[in-house]
């Protein structure tokens, strides 16, 4: 099952752009931004290979491309990944639909899909990207995902039925990107995947 990505039907006209001058303006006020790569770093050693999956406009594949990590970042908006190529060179990066995602590269240490990316897949796909991202793994790699409690639609109980579904292990869950500990009242998840 494919379609149109709620990233493009569920948002408004110039929503891209926007998303753009959002980080560019948290970035020159001097916002953190860069707490999902502090953390995914601390899972690594140096050099290793990153896959930014929904990478939008560059941040975290900048942040550990500047840490001394290989990473390639795929966004299925072109707008998103020309701002990355600008804005945070170093990566690789391509346009690409998750939910069809083929690289001709080698395979990846960890796969990091931060800002809500699962909520934002055409619908009914989720489980048919998770089977493409375990694909870019390594064996005994790790899937990082983070988005926010949407009870009506993409649920982390949803998450873990299609997570051992498609061959990954939980590993660890937390409510936030600096590892507080997650409960079901948590607004939002961080999840850490292990590839079988």
């Amino acid at each position: 099952m494919t379609g149109q990505p709620r990233w493009f039907t569920d948002t408004k006209d110039g929503h891209s752009q926007w998303y753009v001058d959002r980080f560019r303006t948290l970035a020159a006020e001097g916002a953190d931004l860069e707490g999902e790569a502090r953390l995914v770093d601390a899972m690594l050693p140096r050099g290793a290979r990153v896959l930014d999956a929904g990478c939008g406009p560059g941040r975290l594949a900048g942040a550990l491309h500047a840490r001394g990590h290989q990473v390639w970042g795929v966004d299925v908006d072109p707008v998103l990944v020309e701002a990355a190529e600008v804005d945070h060179p170093g990566p690789t990066y391509r346009v690409a639909d998750l939910s069809t995602l083929e690289l001709d590269t080698d395979p990846f240490d960890l796969v990091v899909s931060a800002g809500n990316v699962m909520l934002f897949l055409a619908p009914g796909t989720e489980r048919q990207v998770l089977t493409r991202l375990r694909a870019q793994l390594v064996p005994d790699g790790r899937l990082v995902l983070g988005f926010r409690k949407d009870p009506e639609g993409y649920t982390v109980a949803d998450l873990d039925t299609d997570a051992e579904a498609v061959g990954f292990a939980l590993e660890h869950r937390f409510a936030t990107w600096d590892l507080v500990p997650w409960t079901e009242e948590s607004d939002f998840a961080v999840t850490v995947l292990r590839r079988r």
